[in-house]
């Protein structure tokens, strides 16, 4: 019957294919804000994640207080109020800590090793800044309507057994993505500031004998970053929820997508989020149901058909970004150049 191949796929696209789109976007932005780091200020950014978490912290701190003087979206999220004005507390602090951190070590042209281990430390202040403000707790800040389409509906519609649904915090998350990534782009190619930034990316020296403004550049790469890591860190917690410990986890995919794709290299942080989520998904995702659908009848699975449980969803990213650095240490996209 064709139902049953129809139903495996809607199976798929529901629980696969759906997931993984809205997880590679919110990977490929947190990547984004790894990778303009490390391309022109030259260090990988362990604090990242934390950024990310500290970010959606006020998020969720304005959405609050939006929502008890009654403003809201409608059916949108209230959170995409919020947005603008935690990118701006997000970025305050993330220029203070390159005020009062990187800086010193930046003017004594440090190594990278030191910028690591400083942005460690950097780390642990932001977690325990966020764990003192909201809390260790999941916190769920998202309002508005909470499906596109329900897959009670789309049964109706098609009338197969298996529904699609689709999240308004997907959809959002997908539309923004596209948008930031766009803009970001442009940005980086058609502004002076943004061909200053790859200038200096490419050859510092060269860059300063040029007259570009180092501490310029400097600030904008953080702002971009604080930017980045805010958006990618609110979509992530209107998707799921939002708990300071889950975003140090993040950590690991993050950079596994932005080495993946080529650290320094904007298009490979894109292209490794969605290679990272969908390996995630598929290698975690259980098959039985998915196999009865297409296979005789004599034939049925017993098992789950999954090869790993959900609860080591990370270590694929792991496993992925142990391979990558031992046959591709470049990535996908060659880079190191913004």
């Amino acid at each position: 019957m064709l139902s049953e191949p129809l139903n495996a796929m809607a199976l798929l696209a529901n629980f696969v294919l759906v997931p993984a789109v809205a997880y590679g976007s919110q990977l490929a932005l947190g990547a984004l804000g790894v990778t303009l780091v490390y391309g022109i200020l030259r260090f990988s950014n362990f604090a990242h994640g934390d950024t990310m978490a500290f970010g959606t912290m006020f998020t969720i701190l304005f959405t609050w207080w939006f929502q008890s003087m009654g403003i809201n979206l409608g059916p949108l999220p209230t959170a995409l109020l919020a947005l603008p004005f935690a990118i701006v507390m997000c970025a305050f602090f993330v220029l203070l800590s390159d005020r009062f951190v990187y800086r010193f070590y930046r003017k004594q042209r440090a190594d990278p090793v030191i910028f690591v281990i400083a942005s460690v430390g950097v780390m642990f202040v932001m977690n325990g800044v966020v764990r003192f403000i909201i809390g260790p707790d999941d916190q769920n800040f998202a309002d508005g309507e909470r499906f596109i389409i329900r897959a009670r509906d789309f049964k109706q519609m098609t009338g197969l057994s298996e529904g699609i649904s689709i999240k308004v915090s997907q959809g959002i998350t997908v539309v923004t993505m596209i948008i930031v990534v766009a803009a970001l782009f442009w940005f980086l190619n058609k502004t002076r500031t943004g061909k200053s930034m790859r200038a200096y990316s490419d050859n510092e020296d060269l860059a300063l004998l040029s007259g570009i403004n180092p501490d310029r550049v400097v600030m904008v790469t953080w702002i971009l970053a604080a930017a980045l890591a805010t958006i990618a860190g609110s979509l992530y917690g209107l998707d799921k929820s939002f708990k300071p410990f889950t975003y140090f986890q993040l950590l690991l995919p993050i950079f596994a997508a932005a080495i993946v794709g080529g650290l320094g290299n904007p298009l490979g942080a894109i292209a490794g989020g969605f290679v990272i989520a969908f390996s995630e998904i598929t290698v975690t995702y259980a098959y039985k149901k998915f196999a009865n659908y297409i296979v005789p009848g004599d034939w049925k699975a017993d098992g789950l058909l999954q090869l790993l449980s959900t609860n080591y969803k990370f270590a694929v990213s792991f496993i992925i970004l142990l391979l990558v650095l031992l046959f591709r240490p470049t990535g996908i996209f060659k880079g190191k150049s913004v």
